[in-house]
């Protein structure tokens, strides 16, 4: 026989489409609509079901962006139609090839139970299984009509993004409302055609197996009559038995499919319209579970779960019976499947924290892994926390996009800066939206890159982000590839059970240390910079909320506020999702978080201000409060003191060629007329920092436009044109008093203007940076440069728990590709006995560069991101007033860089009061660095404090709490008694001492002894 598989495949395909696909609805009646637009926001589902109706009808045009229609819709079901499966076909006006980001439906019943999502691939509802003729059918829909702002490329400003500015006109035309007869025995034979019409395709061209599909198909083409389909259907698939009958080799690779729908909690739509996203595809999963005994779906983010809980009972409650059963599985044990870069480390651990007490509180669910598949890359400090958290492993997806390097595992341990490794899946199907064709399922079995040593990975089963989640047309496939000769296995199972197996089957799998860098994605540490101000500030709000807190709760009868704690970090965690911290999503979303952001500073300021209140008393001495871990112009760290003058006095007088010289005895800076900093000259060590003829606080400019993610991407191309802002408006003395002197520069460009403030305080060593942007440019990427005089091979960049080093070089193409990195408080460069810090008040994004001069020193150019102007999908980023704080520390250690990171972030805060408030835990070594202080969750009263040790060695400290205290415990993150293993703690006299490893983070729980504040 001669290969003809090409004439039989098109032969297929057009069969399929027009004859047989149609033929699973033989037959239909309209059905009868009516609509109630709702005004303004989504209403109860009560209000809604009652609301009054108009006609509508098929053709008709509906829904203004981000509205809410009320759509009814009934019928009879036809006498004749007696013992036949009915459904309703209900088609809003679907674009069938966008599963997602368009208008969706949630249908109920008159008595106002959820039955099942409409989307795209999801139209139908079943009516009856086996209709008796008569039945009156009333249904109503929630319609959504979510305007289409993505259509990949090419991707166009647009106001849609913003109810605000989104316009009033009908997005959409209503297709289809219909009852219609479901002919199984035709739709089954559409999946056996498409199973094997899609293993065909993948097949090699002298595959014996191939051959016997081709036949087989064309007998089954041949059986159908195309005039009457429904007749020959079941002989049809008779043709096809035995070939889908045939098992696959015992080494075929074996692929755990879960049932998934990755939604964003935010991204193209609002926080808002997520509620009714994940309401939608739940209540769309539980109707699946119920008619397809083998199907396992998972959710992850505890978020959404609270979404539904919240909001959405009646499918909550639907939820909360699947994941009893068992089939119905929360996955990842994190609030949100947040961005993992910037989050800090306190809030990267809370993620889990408040993730894992949600599963076990609602559902008694312990995660073992994280899930984290759209993540833009992960933090070298992300396997320390997981560990910490309980859980042991990972699954992420993202990496498949990186533009340049290919990853070189799928299965594999990642180790963490402190060498904690945890077991990693990255799975080789390439999506974490499969929808179970042929191709996708050999491309995992091709693709894997552990084979011969593994032969599991797992596939994300289903449409996503408003798709709908698993079709049961995927379900059917799955089926038929569960044991199918030329095709992987395909099983359904739940993420602990791969988990365990593919553990236990690869004994060894080779390691990865260090972050897991995405190569792509870059700009979002840097898009939408108030967002990012916002999470930054709050997170260290947060840590002087609970700080202070607790100190005035063991020692003043202060009440601590657990309730609004908890609600607020739940907040902060939201926003942390992986397209809101990046600065990927629409207007809408970013102009709601500043608001919340403003919100949470305002009630975190009142929490904060009342316990100091209660530490210090009432009295009119100025208390000075260090929230940082490090003492701090005489202040211990958490503690108050009677506010002290500075050591030393600083100066500031003109400079002979023009502008300013700051000069205080340890450090003199000079700036010169155009306003940019030619030395910074360390007195003390006799070393120059700015090295000659390149300027430090060089302002710079690139064009920015991407080739494809706006508001995601920078393509490294931006480099090769370059504006230096060099010329000033104003160079100023703005302030000279022997406690600071500050020089003030003002620039204008483009339409634009920066004014900064350069300050030198006396007895520190380190130039702060205050600077002003009133931005209004477009698609330009700006940033802030500091040539440095350092010849370093790599430097340090602060992230979770820690900090990891990253090359100077590009001496391969994974250094080279990693051009834009991200940092939390600080970057580090040293030399052997000298070394500079950069810290950073609120900006993530950085890159760093080397060259030789021609003197033949080294200069290392580390240079700040500061603010961008992508247009999609908010055509108006960053436009308006921005203010940035960095400090140029010079003679550091890694040390200082750890404490002007914290000092950066925490300035001091003064209140009037009648006493010293004494810390509530003594730490001898700064080493040893107090990453939170809290009172325990369970409201015991017990005090928990979390250490790391932060400088990158082995650090011993003495702990001494300010309190009385009967005993202690290691706890892990959620603050449950855990093994002593691996941490050397021995109490000393009133306190403990503690041996950490580099990075080593260990959560302490103290019990108080009654009456024992002082």
């Amino acid at each position: 026989m001669h290969d003809n598989r090409s004439l039989v495949e098109h032969r297929l395909k057009r069969v399929l489409e027009e004859r047989i696909t149609p033929a699973v609805y033989p037959a239909s009646v309209p059905l009868t609509g009516s609509i109630w637009v709702a005004p303004g926001e989504p209403v109860p589902v009560a209000e809604g079901l009652a609301a009054p109706r108009e006609p509508v009808a098929v053709g008709d045009r509906w829904g203004a962006p981000w509205g809410t229609s009320w759509l009814t819709v009934s019928g009879t079901v036809p006498a004749e139609w007696a013992g036949k499966t009915v459904e309703a076909i209900i088609d809003l006006g679907f674009d069938k090839n966008m599963p997602g980001f368009q208008c969706e439906g949630l249908v109920y019943r008159p008595d106002g139970s959820p039955v099942k999502g409409l989307n795209p691939r999801n139209q139908w509802v079943r009516v009856a299984e086996a209709a008796v003729g008569g039945e009156e059918v009333l249904l109503h829909v929630e319609a959504a009509s979510n305007p289409v702002i993505l259509d990949y490329h090419p991707f166009l400003p647009t106001l849609l993004g913003d109810k605000e500015t989104a316009g009033d006109e009908p997005q959409y035309r209503l297709e289809k409302l219909e009852l219609a007869v479901f002919d199984e025995t035709v739709w089954n034979l559409v999946a056996d055609l498409e199973v094997l019409g899609e293993l065909m395709a993948e097949l090699p061209e002298d595959s014996a197996r191939r051959y016997d599909i081709v036949r087989a198909v064309e007998k089954a083409l041949d059986t159908v009559d195309l005039q009457n389909v429904n007749a020959t259907a079941a002989a049809a698939r008779e043709q096809l038995a035995d070939v889908l009958a045939k098992p696959a080799v015992p080494s075929a690779h074996t692929i755990s499919a879960i049932g998934h729908a990755h939604i964003d909690s935010a991204w193209l739509w609002p926080l808002r319209e997520t509620v009714r996203k994940v309401a939608r595809t739940t209540a769309n999963m539980t109707n699946l579970l119920d008619s397809e005994p083998e199907f396992i779906y998972t959710m992850s983010q505890a978020a959404q779960y609270d979404f539904i809980k919240t909001h959405r009972p009646e499918v909550y409650e639907k939820v909360k019976k699947a994941v009893a059963e068992g089939r119905f599985v929360p996955a990842g044990g994190m609030w949100v499947e947040s961005d993992t870069n910037m989050p800090g480390s306190e809030a990267m651990a809370r993620q889990f924290v408040h993730g894992k007490r949600f599963f076990l509180d609602e559902f008694g669910v312990e995660n073992d892994e994280a899930w984290l598949p759209d993540t833009f890359g992960f933090a070298g400090g992300l396997p320390q926390i997981i560990k910490a958290a309980g859980s042991k492993w990972l699954l992420t997806q993202k990496i498949s996009w990186s533009q340049v390097n290919k990853f070189p595992h799928h299965t594999f341990l990642w180790e963490g800066i402190d060498g904690t490794r945890i077991f990693t899946h990255f799975p080789p199907i390439d999506t974490y939206n499969c929808s179970m064709k042929g191709s996708e399922i050999a491309h995992a079995a091709r693709n894997f890159k552990d084979k011969g040593r593994a032969s599991l990975s797992l596939a994300p089963t289903g449409w996503g982000d408003g798709g709908g989640g698993t079709t049961r047309e995927m379900v059917a496939k799955a089926k038929r590839m569960k044991d199918l000769e030329g095709s992987a296995k395909v099983v359904w199972e739940k993420p602990a059970a791969f988990f365990a197996k593919a553990e236990a089957e690869y004994q060894n799998p080779p390691v990865w240390v260090g972050e897991l860098y995405l190569e792509l994605h870059r700009a979002t540490l840097t898009s939408q910079a108030g967002t990012k101000q916002g999470n930054r500030r709050s997170e260290h709000l947060l840590r002087e909320a609970e700080l202070w807190a607790t100190t005035a709760a063991v020692r003043n009868a202060f009440e601590y506020p657990y309730a609004a704690l908890d609600r607020i970090w739940k907040t902060v965690l939201l926003h942390q999702f992986h397209d809101i911290l990046p600065g990927s999503s629409i207007a809408w979303v970013h102009r709601e978080a500043e608001a919340t952001y403003a919100r949470l500073a305002t009630e975190l300021d009142e929490i904060i201000g009342s316990a100091l209140g209660a530490a210090a008393g009432e009295g009119d001495r100025a208390i000075a409060f260090n929230a940082t871990p490090h003492t701090r112009a005489g202040v211990p760290a958490g503690a108050g003191r009677a506010a002290a003058g500075p050591d030393g006095s600083v100066a500031a007088v003109p400079r002979e060629a023009g502008g300013f010289v700051l000069d205080n005895g340890l450090v003199r800076v000079e700036i010169d007329g155009r306003g940019l900093v030619v030395s910074v000259f360390d007195i003390e060590n006799g070393r120059e920092t700015v090295p000659a003829g390149s300027p430090a606080n060089l302002l710079q400019i690139h064009p920015d436009f991407p080739n494809m993610w706006d508001a995601w991407d920078v393509d490294e191309f931006y480099r090769n044109t370059v504006t230096d802002l060099t010329e000033a408006e104003v160079v100023e003395v703005a302030e000279s008093d022997p406690a600071q002197a500050a020089v003030r520069v003002v620039r204008s460009f483009g339409a634009s203007r920066v004014t900064q403030r350069l300050a030198l305080r006396a007895g520190l060593k380190s130039l702060d940076i205050s600077t002003e942007v009133d931005w209004h440019e477009t698609e330009k990427f700006l940033k802030l440069a500091f040539p440095l005089d350092i010849h370093a091979d790599r430097y340090a960049s602060e992230t979770q728990f820690g900090h990891l080093f990253r090359p100077t070089n590009t001496n391969t193409s994974w250094e080279a590709a990693k051009f834009e990195a991200c940092n939390h408080r600080f970057v580090h460069f040293e030399e052997p006995g000298w070394g500079v810090a950069l810290a950073s008040g609120s900006t993530y994004g950085h890159d760093v560069t080397r060259t030789v001069r021609a003197d033949g020193g080294t200069t290392t150019t580390a240079r700040i991101s500061l603010l961008r102007a992508p247009r999609f999908p908010d055509p108006e980023t960053d436009q308006g007033i921005h203010r940035f704080r960095h400090s140029l520390v010079v003679g550091a250690t890694i040390g200082d860089a750890v404490r002007e990171g914290f000092a950066v972030n925490l300035p001091d805060r003064s209140v009037d009061g009648e006493r010293d408030v004494e810390p509530l835990f003594t730490i001898d070594n700064d080493a040893v660095t107090a990453s939170a202080i809290k009172l325990a969750d369970d409201r015991s009263g017990d005090v928990v404090l979390r250490v790391y040790e932060s400088h990158g060695g082995r650090a011993a400290a003495r702990i001494t709490p300010g309190f009385g205290f009967s005993g202690f415990e290691i706890c892990d993150l959620l603050e449950r008694p855990i093994t002593r293993e691996g941490v050397s703690v021995a109490t000393d006299n009133d306190g403990l001492v503690l041996k950490l490893r580099p990075f080593q983070l260990v959560t302490l729980r103290f019990t108080r002894t009654t009456g024992s504040e002082a």
